[in-house]
């Protein structure tokens, strides 16, 4: 299961879908004036805070700043269901946001995202400099 980081920087790209999609559809109806630099634009700034979760999640995994309380130890909130699932014996763990889940060439699942929604941003950004020049 995953953390609660790992579903905040899913959800980053969600809003990166949508704001894609929403792009595709105000293209398509824009006519003469082509807002193709502004969509860029939107998208690199949604990769740049994905980027900046998925750097803070690292940072966590590495104890170089302490996680939220809520999935790196102290106050946690209370399901029911789960409570009543611990009560008759089950086996339940927490995902924890200061352990990572795999490591692949000394990073972590939220340093290759990291790595990834920086070149994201990057390209989203240059695109978005590139749609504004004439060819």
């Amino acid at each position: 299961m995953p953390c609660e980081l790992c579903l905040k920087q899913r959800t980053i790209y969600w809003v990166a879908i949508a704001v894609a999609a929403a792009g595709l559809v105000w293209r398509a109806l824009a006519g003469r004036r082509d807002p193709t630099k502004w969509i860029n634009a939107l998208l690199a700034l949604v990769f740049l805070a994905e980027a900046t979760m998925a750097v803070y999640h690292a940072g966590v995994e590495r104890k170089f700043w302490p996680g939220p309380l809520s999935c790196s130890g102290g106050a946690r909130s209370v399901d029911p269901a789960a409570l009543e699932r611990l009560l008759s014996g089950a086996k339940m763990a927490i995902p924890a946001c200061d352990k990572a889940a795999w490591v692949f060439l000394g990073l972590s699942m939220a340093g290759w995202n990291a790595l990834a929604a920086a070149a994201l941003t990057v390209s989203s950004g240059r695109a978005a400099f590139k749609a504004g020049k004439p060819s």
